[in-house]
């Protein structure tokens, strides 16, 4: 799982398989927690694993990923009093949703948050996506 900013006031939430290919957006306002999106994100996805940032680390979300019958490999976030175990060896395929995201970027109507309304920016994510799982 990720999050890219597309704009100023816009938020990119995504759901990538293990090669990096976007299965599921969710866009939310700037200033909206990383975290609030991800249940929805994962609802209904049967994974081996979910691999995600330290602005996902909470306890209901790892109870959540770990009863869907997935591996958690989450960071830590610094403030938790006793850092929890992660699987560093399978983090380091995490840099692949990043490189979703520069994909993204070379398509300028993403790149600039060029659409105003939401719905429009939505179907250019789709569209774009799309164009990236042809590669």
């Amino acid at each position: 799982m990720g999050r890219s900013r597309g704009g100023l006031t816009t938020k990119i939430h995504t759901l990538t398989d293990a090669q990096g290919r976007p299965l599921r957006f969710i866009i939310t306002a700037g200033q909206t927690g990383d975290i609030t999106t991800a249940p929805e994100l994962l609802n209904g996805i049967k994974a081996g694993g979910v691999i995600a940032d330290k602005a996902y680390d909470s306890n209901a979300l790892r109870l959540l990923i770990e009863n869907s019958g997935a591996e958690v490999v989450i960071p830590s976030n610094r403030t938790r009093k006793i850092l929890l175990p992660y699987d560093a060896q399978a983090y380091k395929l995490r840099n692949r949703i990043e490189r979703f995201f520069n994909k993204l970027k070379h398509y300028r109507r993403i790149a600039t948050r060029y659409d105003r309304r939401a719905i429009y920016f939505l179907s250019a994510l789709y569209l774009a996506s799309s164009m990236i799982w042809m590669r």
